[in-house]
C-alpha cells in the first residue's frame, strides 16, 4: 500500500491510547480501522493483520486469531516480512490468551532462530508466557532472563549462565 495510507494507519494507532477502554469507544476505534482497511485492494494481507490488530488491543483475543490467520494466508510476509513476524507474536499471545499455548509455542518456537531483529526480545517474552501457560516455568523464566541479560548494566554474563542452568540436566552426584 501506499505512504500515505501507512501514515494514516500510524497516525490512527498513535491516538489509540485516547480511545476509552468502554465497548462504544472500542467499537469507534475498530470502525476507524475497518475504514482504512476498506480501501485496500481485494486479497490484501495488510487488512486483516490491522483488523486482528485492532481486535487484540481492545481485549478481544477470540476476534483477532483468525484475522491474524487470514493475514499470514494471504502472504504478510512477502508483503512485509517485519509485519509478519509481529503477526506471529501477536497470534502467538493471542492463542495463549484464549487456552491454546501449546499453538502458540508451536507457532513462535522458529522465530528463535529466524534473522535477529528488535522483535527478539518480544519473542522470547511471548514464549516465555506460553511455556509459564504450560507449566514449563523454568524454560519460561530461561528464556525471560536470556532475552533481559543483555540490556543489563552489570551481570551479563552470570544473568545468561544462570538462564542456561535453569533448563540444562543437573548433574546428578556420584554414589
Amino acid at each position: 500500500m501506499n505512504q500515505d495510507w501507512e501514515d494514516r494507519v500510524a497516525a490512527l494507532w498513535a491516538r489509540f491510547d485516547d480511545h476509552a477502554e468502554e465497548e462504544a469507544d472500542e467499537a469507534r476505534f475498530r470502525a476507524e480501522v475497518d475504514a482504512l482497511v476498506a480501501e485496500l485492494p481485494d486479497g490484501s494481507p495488510l487488512g486483516p493483520f490491522e483488523q486482528a490488530c485492532a481486535w487484540d488491543s481492545t481485549g478481544r483475543s477470540d476476534k483477532a486469531v483468525p484475522l491474524y490467520q487470514e493475514a499470514l494466508r494471504r502472504g504478510l510476509a512477502d508483503a512485509s516480512p517485519y509485519k509478519a513476524r509481529r503477526t506471529k507474536i501477536q497470534l502467538a499471545s493471542s492463542l495463549r490468551n484464549i487456552g491454546r499455548a501449546e499453538e502458540g509455542l508451536a507457532l513462535l518456537a522458529p522465530e528463535l532462530v529466524a534473522p535477529s531483529d528488535e522483535l527478539d526480545d518480544p519473542v522470547r517474552a511471548t514464549l516465555a508466557l506460553c511455556l509459564s501457560s504450560l507449566g514449563r516455568d523454568r524454560e519460561g523464566l530461561s528464556l525471560a532472563l536470556g532475552a533481559l541479560a543483555p540490556h543489563l548494566p552489570r551481570y551479563q554474563r552470570s544473568i545468561a549462565n544462570y538462564a542456561r542452568l535453569l533448563v540444562e540436566p543437573q548433574e546428578q552426584p556420584r554414589a
